[in-house]
């Protein structure tokens, strides 16, 4: 599974009221009481979620030594679909109308004429579902690691991470809360003695001329700053042209940052639309420049982090603060396992959540209107850049 070997891509969940010091034999058998395969039904909105041992789809012995690693458990969700899909369903839908609207002289059915279609149609699609011709079956890997109290999803979309979500909280009577670029904010803020900075921040007018309030695809949902994700890839921007490429962080380790492989930016107004520039420093090319210039913000970057001897190379979005295509280099000759893959997860997660920490105590700081100012002027300027990847 990924996060045992090879590239690592997950989203981020809090658990809180798991408070055991170490992680007993309870936990194999919630995990084999709710194993995947065990609660189905022929429902054509069925959907079964259950764990999987981790080895592959099918994998249902899950085993102390197996499944807990290094204070962390690693398994595998399964989720299961059995539904005929929305077009087959309209498809069938209007030839049982047709069908029994044929004779009539409007040619238009009556009301009763579609209740009998649409019953008809429930029917064939239970009938369907029974056969199992539709059911769908997709897997994710995840790691809940018990020192940071934090789940790893090993997957991305809203619908799966939230099955993930639901199966935790009902095998282990926790709670989990997804980690955005906001609730590292505010969970930083309240550590810091800095909450009401925080939630009065508001997103900043790097380009004057481009002002803009909440940005477009913002959670209205949320009270979360997750603006602040966005903010942070451009101040780190700003910080590796001008300043330097390596920061002390507030643990005094120091982290070596380049930004690389690719940039998406996007207008906050969502009125010119966004583009993703693939290319070894993206950041050095002029349309890229050109982009934020006209306004728009980052909201994906590549980069590689060097921390501590280790490297990271990831993909970063920026108000979820998903991770993807990671790749931890180490020297598997020189005695590298896999308690040592777990410790680089926890540091990779660490890194990126410090980095952005000291991103957010200069943002909160009394001297961010002058650095916001510099931000603009950077902007605003003239400096000659690469030319256009598409020259």
């Amino acid at each position: 599974m990924p996060f045992l070997s090879g590239s690592l891509g997950f989203e981020r969940f809090s658990v809180t009221g798991f408070d055991a010091p170490h992680f007993e034999e309870e936990i194999i058998e919630k995990l084999s009481h709710h194993a995947s395969g065990k609660f189905q039904t022929s429902s054509t909105e069925n959907t079964s979620i259950g764990f999987i041992g981790g080895d592959h789809l099918f994998d249902q012995h899950f085993d102390f030594g197996k499944n807990i690693i290094h204070d962390a458990l690693h398994c595998g969700v399964r989720v299961d679909t059995n539904q005929v899909p929305a077009a087959i369903r309209k498809a069938w839908l209007q030839m049982e109308i047709a069908g029994l609207a044929k004779d009539n002289a409007s040619g238009r059915p009556t009301k009763t004429q579609k209740l009998e279609a649409k019953e008809a149609v429930e029917a064939r699609c239970e009938a369907e579902a029974a056969t199992g011709k539709y059911r769908k079956m997709s897997s994710f890997s995840v790691l809940w690691d018990r020192l940071q109290s934090l789940l790893y999803f090993g997957g991305s979309g809203a619908a799966a991470a939230g099955h993930c979500a639901d199966l935790f909280e009902r095998a282990f009577d926790v709670e989990l809360s997804r980690v955005t670029a906001g609730t590292v904010a505010i969970n930083w803020a309240i550590g810091a003695g800095k909450l009401a900075e925080v939630e009065d921040l508001r997103p900043a007018a790097f380009v004057p001329a481009h002002t803009h309030g909440e940005l477009a695809w913002a959670n209205v949902d949320s009270s979360n700053p997750d603006f602040l994700g966005n903010e942070f890839i451009l101040w780190l921007w700003w910080t590796l042209e001008n300043e330097t490429d390596t920061i002390q962080l507030s643990d005094e380790s120091e982290v070596t940052i380049m930004l690389t492989k690719t940039l998406t930016l996007e207008c906050p107004l969502g009125e010119h639309g966004k583009e993703t520039i693939s290319a070894e420093s993206p950041v050095k090319l002029s349309e890229a420049m050109q982009a934020v210039r006209a306004g728009k913000l980052p909201r994906k970057t590549g980069m590689t982090l060097v921390r501590n001897g280790t490297q990271y190379d990831l993909v970063l979005q920026a108000e979820s603060f998903a991770i993807s295509g990671a790749k931890i280099h180490v020297d598997e000759d020189d005695g590298y396992g896999i308690e040592d893959r777990i410790d680089g997860i926890r540091e990779l997660s660490e890194t990126v959540d410090l980095l952005f920490q000291h991103f957010l105590a200069r943002r909160v700081s009394s001297a961010w209107s002058q650095e916001l100012q510099q931000i603009s002027s950077w902007l605003s300027s003239e400096k000659p850049l690469l030319q256009s990847s598409a020259a």
